[in-house]
């Protein structure tokens, strides 16, 4: 198999320097693909999906049925290429999260309590009062640590500079149910399974211990009322796009995935359904977003939740993580002010960068998007998966006029950015081995401490040119390894 440099004429940023040499913490890697035969990865790869198939590591797909009039399930394409990032950009990363993720737990307390960067006049109070993920039943409401999101997805991409070296941004901040982690650990156990030397050859930081991680923040954010509590991992059921995920991770923490159906409240407490009798419940990892949470408070159809579990959570009786309210600081338009906030509640500068942000309710703003169009990437304030999204410099002229008219209609509706020459990485295709567009999204868990693992999860945009990555729009998933030296 040929080396990386005799195959590319549009070189993947992330092994090559802007000057077209290998990255240093890619030789080995290099070094070892032109000594496998022709049909290796090809083989692997075959391997890979009869794994991942008999696993059951499966997403299901909305909106899809198949013949029967069921949802329709999808394998997440897995790439097996590494991505490989050197120790000394990790760092630099790790500090960044931490730095970010501590001001926003800070942000959501100071929301539901004293509301000090309103009066600073930093962030409009419209934005948060009229923010659909506010929650007026938090107000004034403590929880264990003050700490609101204790599992926090970042999305972050890089693009390249004129130094060569590229800059990190931050893209999104998702707060509420960040999804992802299971195929981090999965996409890790399959290549050690697959290219075992390889690991002896590079000295790849462990994460296999997430989990145990995991578990020790549930456990720390627990109420004050036990010294052993009970933690669960509340789903929607089997037919939640996440459910694989949802029961991995109870799973391998040791503890009961559950159900609405299972929970109950009595005496303000929380307990859940088991053979030998009810068992009380101190701490819930809930992967339901908050509308479906307690049909008293919130939504009264639902049968996601547990009727009366806002009381016991006001009570100081049951932890729930993320918290009830996270979602007001991990919406778009609240995305802007995040360095505003670092400095704010820090008094440092931002580590990260975010990436220039047009808020579209501005009218200065929404004129320059509107002129711009073309040029831009226009989101939905509340939108998720890649959905909802114009990609200007890919769009058609029917998809760009749509969205004009979208945003004269509802202008604080949106955000537009700049569309960032996304790094790429090499990538086994049907038509082999090309470049293509990647983020990371590590997972940062807060508790007692902040702290992660080394890594993430890197999406990949299998379409030739796309930059989005999401698995409902095509992406597929790659191991990322951080060298530890």
């Amino acid at each position: 198999m040929q080396k990386f440099d005799e195959m590319y004429t549009q070189l993947p940023y992330e092994f090559f320097t802007h000057g077209a040499k290998i990255r240093e913490h890619y030789k080995i890697y290099d070094e070892w693909l032109a000594r496998q035969p022709g049909d290796t990865m090809a083989k692997r790869r075959e391997e890979a999906e009869v794994i991942f198939r008999r696993v059951g590591i499966t997403f299901a797909v909305y909106g899809e049925k198949d013949e029967d009039g069921a949802g329709t399930e999808r394998l997440i394409p897995f790439d097996l290429i590494p991505r490989i990032v050197a120790a000394k950009e990790w760092s630099h990363l790790q500090r960044g999260l931490v730095q970010r993720v501590t001001a926003l737990n800070r942000f959501i307390h100071d929301v539901y309590h004293d509301q000090e960067i309103i009066k600073a006049r930093i962030v409009p109070r419209e934005q948060i009062e009229n923010n659909a993920q506010f929650r007026r039943e938090m107000m004034g409401v403590d929880v264990p640590n003050n700490i609101y999101s204790h599992i926090s997805g970042i999305d972050i991409v890089r693009a390249p500079n004129a130094s060569g070296e590229g800059e990190y941004y931050v893209l999104e901040d998702n707060l509420r149910v960040p999804s992802g982690v299971s195929y981090m650990l999965e996409n890790r156990k399959m290549m050690m399974r697959l290219f075992p030397l390889l690991f002896n050859a590079h000295r790849v930081a462990p994460i296999a211990h997430y989990p145990d991680m995991l578990l020790e923040t549930l456990r720390s954010s627990s109420p004050a009322t036990t010294a052993e509590p009970t933690v669960v991992v509340l789903t929607p059921g089997m037919h939640n796009s996440a459910y694989f995920e949802h029961a991995f991770l109870a799973q391998q923490m040791g503890v009961e995935l559950v159900e609405g159906q299972d929970l109950f409240v009595r005496d303000r407490f929380c307990y859940m359904r088991t053979t030998r009798g009810p068992r009380r419940v101190d701490v819930i990892y809930r992967r339901v977003d908050d509308d479906y949470l307690d049909p008293l408070a919130f939504h009264p159809d639902s049968t996601l939740g547990c009727a009366g579990l806002l009381d016991v959570y006001r009570a100081g009786h049951v932890s729930i993580c993320n918290a009830v309210g996270t979602g007001v600081a991990d919406d778009k338009s609240i995305y802007a002010y995040v360095p505003k906030m670092i400095e704010f509640y820090l008094g440092e500068k931002p580590l990260l960068n975010n990436v220039p942000t047009y808020l579209c309710r501005d009218p200065q703003d929404l004129a320059y998007t509107l002129a711009n169009l073309q040029n831009l990437v226009v989101k939905e304030v509340h939108g998720a998966g890649g959905y909802g999204m114009l990609v200007g410099p890919a769009a058609s002229r029917d998809e760009i006029e749509r969205f004009r008219q979208a945003l004269v209609a509802n202008p604080q509706g949106y955000i537009a950015q700049p569309t960032l020459s996304l790094s790429s990485c090499p990538t086994f295709v049907q038509s082999g081995i090309a470049p293509r567009h990647v983020d990371l999204r590590p997972y940062v868990l807060s508790g007692k401490t902040v702290q992660m693992v080394p890594g993430g999860l890197t999406r990949v945009a299998l379409k030739e040119g796309s930059l989005v990555v999401n698995s409902s729009q095509g992406g597929g998933t790659k191991d990322t390894w951080i060298l530890e030296v």
